[in-house]
């Protein structure tokens, strides 16, 4: 199955060129997935292909009227489409939803330019996604970085291992990855990645994985159901980040410890 996703923009020449090149470029020339960028304004009202008015009530700016989105989704909807606004309000957008809409047949993509879009659009659309807490000129570059998270999820975009521990696949941030030099500037490689030892280097792995989540963005672990071993880690990273706040450094230096660079687990 052929993902189809459709973008409705006012401005289509920003997503011509990073869809025509790495991961999505490709995927889309080998007919992994389809994607046509259309003109809104092909459902504009009038000679002049209005799409926007000024709110009701006053204010800056101008609104999207909702029949040229609403004629547009009824033009491109088919069963099977799944229809999104780009909107900070929404949903913020995570790894689990790209791997959702990765699924998907088909995929509209609806981005609003101005003060936004009319109340009533909402109620045509299957749901909001935002990329942050902050604002764009417009929807397209959310789009984009929905459409890029969920190409490369699609069947054959990409190795399907480079996948499956890369950050958030399993609720936590990816572990630090080393390749040449051995040495840079003083700076070794963990002794344990070059041990041979796949086993170790697994364990090592899943352990730093633990460590950066917890130091970067430890409302990711407040959800997940710790077993006894990665308990053991967390505890101990987190003895080691009190220590440092209370001016012990207390396990770690920055370059994340002695400990890691010869690889043994502190755990």
């Amino acid at each position: 199955m052929t993902l189809e996703i459709d973008v409705l923009t006012l401005f289509p020449g920003m997503l011509a060129g990073p869809l025509d090149e790495s991961i999505p470029g490709r995927a889309i020339a080998r007919g992994l997935v389809t994607v046509r960028v259309r003109d809104l304004r092909e459902w504009g009202i009038g000679r002049h292909r209005s799409v926007d008015d000024a709110p009701y009530g006053g204010g800056a700016g101008m609104v999207l009227r909702p029949e040229p989105v609403g004629d547009a989704l009824d033009a491109l909807r088919r069963p099977g489409s799944t229809a999104v606004l780009m909107d900070p309000a929404g949903e913020p957008l995570r790894q689990s939803i790209a791997r959702e809409l990765a699924g998907l047949e088909h995929l509209i993509l609806l981005c609003p330019r101005y003060e936004g879009v009319d109340e009533r659009v909402r109620s045509l659309v299957d749901r909001e996604l935002s990329i942050g807490d902050y604002v764009l000129s417009g929807g397209e570059l959310a789009a984009l970085v929905v459409i890029d998270a969920v190409i490369r999820l699609v069947p054959g975009a990409i190795e399907e291992a480079s996948t499956v521990e890369e950050s958030f696949s399993q609720g936590l941030l990816e572990y630090p990855q080393y390749t040449r030099p051995a040495v840079y500037r003083g700076m070794g490689v963990p002794d344990v990645l070059t041990s041979g030892d796949h086993g170790a280097v697994a364990r090592w792995r899943h352990a730093e994985a633990l460590r950066r989540t917890l130091r970067r963005r430890p409302d990711l672990l407040e959800v997940r159901q710790l077993t006894p071993d990665e308990r053991r880690v967390v505890d101990a990273e987190r003895a080691a980040i009190d220590g440092e706040r209370s001016g012990d450094h207390v396990g770690r230096s920055a370059d994340e410890g002695a400990g890691r660079r010869s690889g043994v687990d502190p755990a």
